[in-house]
């Protein structure tokens, strides 16, 4: 499992012009990924990272901040471009497993008292925000 997290002032998915799920004022925008043999053990430790990385100003994290979290699924973290022109997706988890994995990593940040807006899993996103930095990181898990 993995995410890219941006410490964002604002952000927002929208699907077919209606926003779905928005971060108002300092937060973080997570982009996330899930592949094959994720599972528990992976939600957890990233549900942590995102909750717990002193990323946002002031060396504060998510919690210490009472900042909100945008968690949106992004299969093509695990898109491979090492060969050929096109990506290949084997290593990004089917819908099917991943989409549960992602709605824990949502439930696993709201359970720690964080503000979680969403996308909406297998739509056509479009996600706007304001990266605050810029700052970009890449969380594993």
């Amino acid at each position: 499992m993995r995410a890219v997290l941006q410490r964002v002032d604002g952000a927002q998915v929208e699907v077919e012009g209606e926003v779905v799920g928005a971060v108002e004022g300092e937060g973080l925008l997570a982009l996330v990924g899930v592949t094959h043999e994720d599972g528990p053990d992976q939600v957890a430790v990233l549900a942590r990272k995102i909750c717990e990385l002193r990323i946002l100003e002031g060396e504060r994290s998510v919690l210490d901040a009472g900042a909100q979290v945008l968690v949106v699924s992004q299969f093509t973290l695990y898109g491979e471009t090492r060969r050929g022109r096109r990506p290949s997706w084997s290593a990004a988890a089917p819908g099917p497993v991943a989409e549960p994995l992602v709605e824990q990593v949502v439930e696993a940040i709201r359970a720690r008292g964080v503000t979680v807006g969403t996308g909406r899993f297998g739509a056509h996103m479009r996600v706007g925000l304001t990266n605050d930095g810029p700052f970009t990181v890449l969380v594993e898990a």
